[in-house]
């Protein structure tokens, strides 16, 4: 590790808090928003309780079966100060859910003929590597593909050296040019490290793995990633309100709700005015702009249930080519999420974008979930033609645990509750 780098990353002090939330309710009862149905009382019960008993500022859930929407509704606060509820239109950062929107983009790349699962990254990308006095490129670069950054194999494991794209300062000063540090910083500045594994060997979750597949996409697109998204991508879908966020608060998109940190309540400023100053760690601790591919999208709880319905219902929406999501979806030869160690399959893994579990009749579940300071979400689509969405504006519970990590077997709890699924589908209102 750079001796000048490895000092920076002792610098800045963290607090350590608790952020206490308190939602009124009025004669009318729970503060929520959106249309309810009698039939699916069960997740208005739930999300009530769970908004309530965790002490959470808010949170939005919409619910989809086999294509339509059925349910979308916010709970609780948008803004706590100006008691602003949330609302089925409100946008919550999704962190990591980004990823499987750039897993498929880039599938779909992959069927248009413009490269292929085993194209070398490297290859393709335009960057030079920052080299430190005596140090070269580590030649296992040039075995990265595609497939193994969206399978989370690509050689990095930010436990044995970092993870880059929280390092917008550090990096930036080794680079000798003012924070934050861009995409392609991280990467010329990774590119001067030695990989950690062998290409493929095994799964480490790499938020470098996307940022990367972030600028393929933008290599074979000739696009910004942002403006190819949009324009290619969730347009055709009937995604209107999706957008990369902005890190400052000022700059929050409308109907974006505030964020609400818990645990780790300020950091070090690595963008805007107050650069190496402390700062709310949601506005200003990280760039979210350098996050877009891995972690940048906002989106509203009913964004991304129409999203995950066309990957679920691929046939009907056109999506995907059954081929494309058999690979998707398949097994990796190795390394797994608990990289295999006894070369036993695991239960649960991660395919490309997504993590799978497969079930005894043969169907599978797959989610993917995000978490950010200030943010807390999960993506499901089950095996029964359900796709639910559950966003939060704050990354942890009272007790300390995740909340979308929290309330997922809670969501399967209430659907298997629902005895009448309604006919009707809100994404025609």
């Amino acid at each position: 590790m750079h001796l000048f780098f490895r000092n920076f990353l002792f610098f800045g002090i963290l607090f350590f808090s608790y952020w206490p939330i308190v939602l009124a309710e009025d004669g009318l009862g729970f503060l929520s928003t959106g249309k309810t149905f009698p039939e699916l009382e069960p997740f208005d019960e739930l999300m009530e309780a769970f908004v309530r008993d965790n002490e959470l500022p808010g949170a939005s859930l919409a619910v989809a079966k086999d294509g339509r929407l059925l349910y979308a509704r916010g709970f609780g606060y948008a803004n706590v100060e100006k008691k602003q509820p949330v609302k089925p239109e409100s946008l919550f950062r999704i962190a990591s859910i980004s990823k499987p929107f750039t897993a498929v983009a880039m599938l779909q790349l992959i069927e248009q003929g413009k490269l292929s699962l085993d194209t070398s990254v490297f290859g393709l990308i335009p960057h030079q590597p920052h080299l430190a006095n005596g140090t070269s490129v580590d030649p296992r670069l040039a075995q990265v593909t595609i497939a193994h950054l969206m399978r989370h194999q690509g050689g990095w494991d930010r436990k044995v050296t970092i993870d880059p794209l929280f390092h917008a300062i550090e990096i930036a000063t080794v680079l000798g040019k003012p924070p934050p540090a861009t995409q392609n910083d991280v990467i010329r500045f990774m590119m001067g490290w030695q990989l950690d594994f062998d290409p493929g060997e095994r799964y480490v979750y790499s938020n470098l793995g996307y940022c990367l597949l972030g600028r393929v996409i933008e290599q074979v697109t000739g696009r910004v990633y942002g403006d190819y998204m949009v324009n290619e991508f969730l347009k055709p879908l009937g995604i209107e309100s999706m957008r990369l966020g902005k890190t400052l608060q000022r700059d929050r998109a409308q109907n974006e709700v505030s964020y609400y940190p818990k645990g780790d309540l300020l950091g070090i400023a690595v963008t805007g005015d107050a650069v190496g100053s402390k700062v709310s760690w949601p506005y200003g601790a990280w760039s979210i702009e350098s996050f877009d591919s891995l972690g940048g999208w906002i989106a509203s709880a009913s964004d991304l249930v129409r999203f995950g319905s066309a990957v679920d219902r691929f046939e009907q929406s056109g999506i995907l080519k059954k081929k494309t999501v058999q690979v998707m979806l398949e097994r990796p030869a190795k390394g797994h999420f608990g990289n295999d160690e006894k070369d036993k399959p695991d239960a649960t893994y991660y395919g490309c974008g997504w993590s799978v579990r497969p079930l005894k009749n043969g169907k599978i579940n797959r989610w993917h979930t995000g978490s950010l300071s200030g943010t807390s979400t999960i993506l499901v689509l089950r095996h029964d033609g359900l796709c639910w969405a559950v966003l939060f504006n704050t990354n942890l519970t009272h007790d300390s645990k995740k909340p979308s990590s929290k309330i997922d077997p809670l969501v399967h709890k209430a659907a298997d509750a629902v005895t009448n699924w309604p006919s009707h589908n809100l994404f025609e209102n």
